[in-house]
């Protein structure tokens, strides 16, 4: 991770540098608050097919001495590197799920994430934007860089909300679709299931 000096804001990326994360989304935002200020470094935390190109990328915009790739992250790493930044974004092409955020937002760290990404759904206490809108992406880095007060409340809220995620919570909300779905209650739903089962 880089080192930064008090004054500086550090804005992270971290999982694989492939095509469906949409890396280059990224870096093109970064180039976009990098016009605005020169007090944020970016990393880009992950390995990928795509890292080579990134770094490229970077250094065509010009912004190669802000930009960090510190490689492959694993265990306490991802926890420090979520613990360092002030800032963390997904933004996903296509994202089933996504646990990261999640694991930023445990660290206190203000997240944003492309609406197309499955946590998008379930979480509130984060900005969402387009994958591939970087004027709104770089609009939201810089914001929460430079507003004392929306990274507070981002970081506060966002730890409170991400506390009462549990599975068991997750399991209920499923159950209940299923059943919305159905048009049965629970255990009509479980007599049919029962019943199916017993079919030769």
């Amino acid at each position: 991770m880089p080192n930064k000096t008090p004054d500086e804001k550090v804005v992270t990326f971290l999982g694989r540098i492939t095509m469906q994360k949409g890396p280059e989304y990224f870096v093109e935002a970064a180039a976009k608050v990098l016009q605005r200020t020169h007090n944020i470094r970016f990393c880009m935390a992950g390995s990928g097919d795509m890292m080579n190109a990134m770094i490229r990328m970077a250094a065509e915009r010009g912004i190669a001495d802000r930009f960090h790739f510190p490689g492959f992250q694993r265990g306490k790493q991802v926890y420090e590197a979520y613990k360092n930044s002030d800032v963390f974004v997904m933004p996903s092409v296509s994202e089933p799920f996504g646990i990261a955020p999640l694991e930023a937002m445990q660290c206190g760290c203000p997240c944003i994430i492309s609406k197309q990404s499955g946590c998008g759904e379930i979480l509130s206490n984060v900005i969402k934007v387009d994958y591939w809108d970087i004027d709104a992406m770089a609009d939201a880095i810089y914001s929460i860089c430079t507003n004392d007060s929306l990274y507070q409340y981002l970081s506060e809220e966002g730890l409170k909300e991400v506390d009462q995620i549990t599975w068991e919570k997750v399991g209920l909300r499923i159950r209940e679709c299923y059943n919305q779905l159905t048009g049965r209650g629970w255990f009509d739903n479980f007599e049919y299931l029962e019943a199916v089962k017993n079919i030769k």
